[in-house]
């Protein structure tokens, strides 16, 4: 990238000296689990993945987890010599565009998932991960030497493959940090007690890289600043870990928050831009090597306001790059409006934790770098597509960059379907910025865009189109129960995108995602609201990092909660529910239809046999999340 940044943005793409290794700039990829890999082997797909975002402009690209030692078949090996002639590819192909590579280090132990792993976890004490999990063994000192010895050999191993430094992992309640935190460590012996001791394994791991693999080896630790757990380490604590680390020769800190046990929100849409960044500033006034910032900064204006305020050194950035992987060269070309924004969904979190491939939400390129590009077609095609919702319009952008004539026909006054209310409730300011982001894709990716133009099959077939891509979305599914199609029923795709006002008092029924977000934005309008489930709990299909968050939220909003109650009839005052304990009444003025939707074909099924090619795409299909349209109009848009 030859080219100076733009001045808004002059500190992010400053050089840094990480020890004796220059990054080209601030932006420093975390590590992030992509479960990629089989077997240990690297691979193309994870290959392709990281080089991406080396060719993106990124300064240090971390690896995902490589374990020490071998544990888990979805993460990259480091626990054998015959894994570093495909570690040492993936070195060549990162330097190839400018950027550095470093490999994460750590032990996967308490946190392991799979039923096969729990005889083995270990920890310092008995101290299980909540109710329900096993207790983990304690190690011996003998096993804990040897643990420190195999961080030796992992870190011989990462240079001799090239790669240009190595990150402990000794945070987020991993095995290091077990052994940091009085919360997990009870131990009585050399490795438990003071803070001196608490860090012995870490020292041990520490002398044992630097013995192997060379002390002018940079070495980054990534540590939990505070972890926001009863007798936990605190932010005082931790900085009297920082400055030891420093003086033990440690040439970075990667500073995090929290646990994934903590009680606290830390990565979801809640949690403000750069939220965590003052950690990285208490840690940044205690010592005088670089300090990363990290946690909720996909804004690049936001990763400059925090090098500029003396908040940290680098950036360190995960969603945002896997949302966009030329994050760095569009913001320093000063193409902000380009960037695809990380709608903080946590998608991606999600599938890795269930040990399922990476994706994006926003992105549908994720783990798919190797297989599909924008490969000009030799013979285009007239498409038609019909909706401008997030699988119509992913289908139009990229049919008309491979060279199709595309238009897109939209009934609404503008592009975004389902995303412009899905937009609307608090916290959700990233679907909206994505959804003007695909419009204005689409706009400069040559589409003949039509608003205000219903599809019917006659105007379609006019067009002699020879392929017509049917993304028409889906429909609110009606209650078959009395009093559903009352003066004061509305529904709640009605509510968010402000087509019908309600009153003082509303029964949502419905507690799924679309209940729940759509009580938090009525509460936040100082409405009275109550939420009924006929399910156990609400928040049935919100994936589980974000469903604890939101139902703390509506509590504290002051969301009443009825679960386990089935409407049977709407009344002009309020809902009959029936539960366990018998019929109850729900009072309410208003009553918004929270209760799923229905996909839209009939289009499609009428165009069968009069086009040569009819697809449909996103909710016309399946009702799902945003990522389900994303992926099956780039799909669709590929086979074109």
């Amino acid at each position: 990238m030859g080219s100076n940044p733009v001045p808004g943005l002059r500190r992010l793409f400053e050089p840094i000296q990480v020890g004796g290794l220059e990054l080209r700039n601030r932006i420093y990829m975390l590590a992030c689990e992509t479960c990629y890999t089989e077997r240990g082997w690297v691979g193309e797909r994870l290959k392709a993945f990281l080089e991406a975002r080396a060719r993106g402009g990124a300064g240090l690209i971390v690896t995902p987890t490589l374990p020490v030692p071998g544990a888990g078949l979805v993460m990259p090996g480091i626990y054998d010599d015959k894994f570093i002639p495909e570690l040492r590819d993936l070195a060549r192909r990162v330097h190839g565009h400018g950027a550095k590579l470093a490999a994460q280090l750590l032990i996967v132990d308490r946190y392991a998932t799979s039923e096969d792993a729990e005889p083995h976890i270990v920890g310092p004490s008995h101290i299980p991960r909540g109710r329900g999990r096993p207790q983990p063994r304690p190690l011996t000192g003998e096993e804990i030497h040897h643990l420190a010895h195999q961080f030796g050999v992992a870190g011989r191993r990462v240079r001799e493959a090239g790669f240009d430094a190595v990150e402990i992992h000794a945070g987020m309640g991993f095995l290091i940090c077990q052994f940091l935190s009085p919360y997990t460590n009870r131990r009585t012996d050399e490795y438990g007690g003071a803070v001196e001791n608490r860090m012995r394994f870490l020292v041990e791991v520490l002398h044992e890289v630097q013995g192997q693999a060379g002390s002018d080896f940079p070495i980054i630790c990534r540590i939990s600043a505070e972890e926001y757990l009863p007798g936990g380490n605190t932010l005082e604590q931790t900085t009297v870990i920082s400055r030891t680390l420093e003086g033990l020769g440690v040439s970075a800190l990667n500073v995090q928050a929290g646990w994934y046990d903590s009680p606290v929100p830390l990565v979801q849409a809640s949690v403000p831009q750069g939220g965590y960044a003052h950690l990285a500033q208490a840690i940044k006034k205690e010592v005088n090597i670089p300090v990363v910032a990290a946690y909720r900064i996909t804004d690049p204006l936001v990763a400059e306001n925090i090098l500029a305020e003396g908040k940290a050194d680098l950036i360190g950035l995960a969603r945002a790059l896997i949302a966009d992987p030329e994050f760095a060269n569009k913001a320093r070309e000063g193409r902000l409006d380009d960037i695809r924004p990380c709608t903080g969904c946590c998608e991606c979190i999600d599938a890795v934790l269930r040990d399922s491939p990476l994706f994006c939400s926003v992105n549908p390129w994720v783990g798919r770098e190797a297989e599909y590009g924008l490969e000009r077609v030799p013979t285009p095609k007239r498409v038609v597509v019909v909706g401008g919702g997030p699988a119509g319009m992913v289908a139009a952008e990229i049919a008309s960059r491979r060279g199709h004539q595309v238009t897109l026909l939209e009934r609404g006054h503008s592009l975004g379907g389902q995303l412009l209310a899905a937009g609307v409730p608090p916290h959700k300011e990233g679907v909206a910025d994505f959804a003007r982001y695909q419009a204005r894709q689409v706009e400069a990716s040559g589409v003949d865009i039509k608003l205000d133009s219903p599809a019917t099959p006659t105007a379609i077939l006019e067009a002699k189109p020879d392929a017509v891509v049917v993304a028409i979305g889906a429909s609110p599914t009606p209650l078959d129960i009395p009093g559903w199609d009352n003066p004061n029923v509305v529904t709640a795709v009605d509510v968010l995108s402000g087509k019908r006002q309600v009153g003082r008092r509303v029964v949502i029924v419905g507690g799924g995602m679309v209940g729940c977000e759509t009580a938090e934005f009525l509460a936040h309008q100082g409405r009275e609201v109550t939420i009924v489930e006929m399910l156990p709990h609400i928040g049935a299909d919100i994936i589980p990092i974000n469903r604890w968050v939101i139902v703390q939220r509506l509590r504290q909003a002051g969301v009443k909660l009825e679960t386990k109650a089935q409407v049977v009839a709407i009344t002009d005052n309020g809902v009959r529910a029936v539960g366990e304990e018998g019929e109850k009444f729900v009072e309410g003025d208003w009553v918004v239809l929270a209760v799923g939707m229905k996909p839209n074909n009939a289009l499609a099924e009428e165009l069968q046999g009069k086009v040569a090619e009819v697809y449909t795409v996103g909710d016309c299909v399946q009702v799902g999340r945003i990522a389900k349209a994303t992926e099956s109009g780039f799909l669709v848009a590929q086979r074109l």
